[in-house]
């Protein structure tokens, strides 16, 4: 599957920003409660102009997009009907040309995107026991081998 890789169109795209950001983790994030998930979606949109937002379209739908800033991947996201099609695969691609020393933290209990970044070349530099809200979700803070 080919992926049009592009920056967002702006703030009118943050909603389906949001219905990627949702269906990712909710596919994927399975240590995480209703109420969690509704606590991190809630915030999630702040956080989108802090960082450099590259939308992945497929078929004219948003199928995935990442935030990168200052060489750090501060989120990459999949919607779940386009998971294992590549697109997380391009959008870090697109981060890592721009990046090479690319670092990203990823929750530990999420075997799936700890495995991806695995795979993709990242080793473990640290550990912390809380994630940036300050909430028992360990981090594993990861960087190109």
């Amino acid at each position: 599957m080919t992926a049009e890789l592009r920056p967002v169109a702006g703030e009118r795209e943050y909603p389906r920003l949001l219905q990627v950001w949702r269906s990712s983790v909710e596919a994927t994030h399975d240590f995480l409660t209703p109420a969690d998930v509704e606590f991190f979606a809630e915030r999630v949109p702040a956080y989108f102009p802090a960082v450099d937002l590259t939308v992945a379209v497929v078929d004219g739908a948003v199928a995935g997009f990442s935030g990168v800033a200052d060489g750090d991947l501060s989120m990459l996201f999949v919607h779940a009907d386009y998971r294992g099609e590549g697109i997380g695969s391009a959008l870090l691609r697109k981060a890592f040309a721009q990046f090479p020393q690319l670092t990203v933290d990823v929750n530990e209990q999420n075997s799936q995107a700890v495995g991806f970044y695995l795979h993709h070349g990242f080793v473990v530099a640290g550990r912390s026991e809380f994630d940036s809200e300050g909430r028992p979700f360990p981090l594993l803070h990861l960087k190109r081998a």
